[in-house]
């Protein structure tokens, strides 16, 4: 077989132009670190390391998510307990002054001045907010859920945070549900006021309503009674002014179903909050799994690359030392 000479100019030339190329890739991964620079390197490990960037900026979000809902629902639970401890506190002055033996008209003057405080501290917790979103507004959060009178002006909306793919919770309390221990009969009265043609203001005693008709399957009987946390705070505050006794004797009860609202709410938080924090968890580890995964498939094993970029630079230098030897000069290549 006669091998002539441009078959071995062929043949060193591919032999050089191949190795040049290992050596080009191998000093890439050392300056970069990374053995997948481009998807022709490993079109599936790429396809595979694109998927898993794609997981880490959904989990980011939904860990964004998961710490403001977190931050509602603390915030929440907070003006919560300020409430149960208004409300335990009203009940021990209706206690004590529910019998005219342990009461008398300076006393109760004296404590219809604390009631009047309390009063306007559960209005401050009930229009708690962060930055300019009020928590107990429902969808309304622009404004004050709790007017000064003690009238609920917000609606019965919850709004959803996705905290994991198609898991959403509700970052918010509606204060139709806080206020109220029936707030089904909360609504129906509110639409039968309307109906008759009167509004929230002119309604100088009855129980707080949503703003809004829609429900979500709120808690209660709307034919049942419903009893108002600011209405009997009033009412407290306007027996002790009158000395009237069976109405203080009548706010005991109803104290106690306020307050036993008030920690079922909180207990409803907390539990959303403990399942953020498991969710947060699950997350963090999904994602350092994926930060694992993808480091194995697309950072260089440094060790191996070094090694491999000497013995592909010694291939190098001999490829091109047996060129020069296989390609001798003749005395024809000076004649022509």
């Amino acid at each position: 077989m006669r091998v002539t000479d441009n078959t071995n100019f062929g043949v060193l030339r591919d032999s050089v132009r191949k190795s040049r190329e290992r050596l080009e890739g191998l000093q890439n991964q050392n300056a970069t670190l990374k053995k997948l620079n481009t998807p022709s390197d490993d079109p599936i490990g790429s396809a595979k390391v694109l998927e898993i960037r794609t997981d880490k900026m959904n989990n980011d979000q939904f860990l964004n998510n998961i710490r403001l809902t977190e931050t509602y629902l603390s915030n929440s639970d907070h003006a919560l307990g300020e409430l149960a401890d208004v409300v335990v506190r009203a009940k021990e002055i209706a206690l004590g002054q529910s019998s005219g033996a342990s009461s008398n008209e300076d006393t109760r003057l004296g404590l219809s001045e604390e009631v009047t405080q309390l009063f306007l501290q559960s209005v401050a917790a009930a229009n708690r907010r962060i930055g300019e979103r009020y928590l107990f507004g429902g969808y309304r959060t622009g404004q004050p859920p709790i007017s000064n009178e003690g009238r609920y002006r917000g609606d019965d909306g919850q709004i959803m945070a996705e905290v994991s793919k198609d898991v959403f919770v509700s970052m918010n309390v509606p204060g139709i549900e806080i206020f109220n221990t029936n707030p089904q009969s909360a609504i129906a009265d509110r639409e039968s006021m309307e109906a008759a043609g009167k509004t929230q203001d002119e309604r100088s005693r009855g129980p707080a309503s949503g703003a809004s008709k829609r429900t979500y399957n709120l808690p209660g009987d709307p034919s049942g009674e419903n009893i108002n946390l600011f209405d009997e705070i009033q009412t407290l505050r306007i027996g002790l002014l009158t000395g009237d006794l069976d109405a203080i004797r009548t706010t005991l009860e109803r104290f106690d179903s306020l307050h036993g609202k008030l920690i079922a709410a909180r207990a409803k938080v907390g539990s959303r909050i403990q399942g953020l924090q498991t969710t947060q968890g699950a997350l963090e580890r999904h994602t350092l799994t994926n930060a694992s995964l993808g480091s194995a498939i697309e950072d260089a094993d440094m060790a191996q690359v070094v090694s491999d970029l000497a013995r592909e630079e010694t291939v190098f230098r001999s490829s091109l030392s047996s060129s020069q030897k296989l390609v001798q000069p003749t005395l024809l290549d000076f004649l022509r």
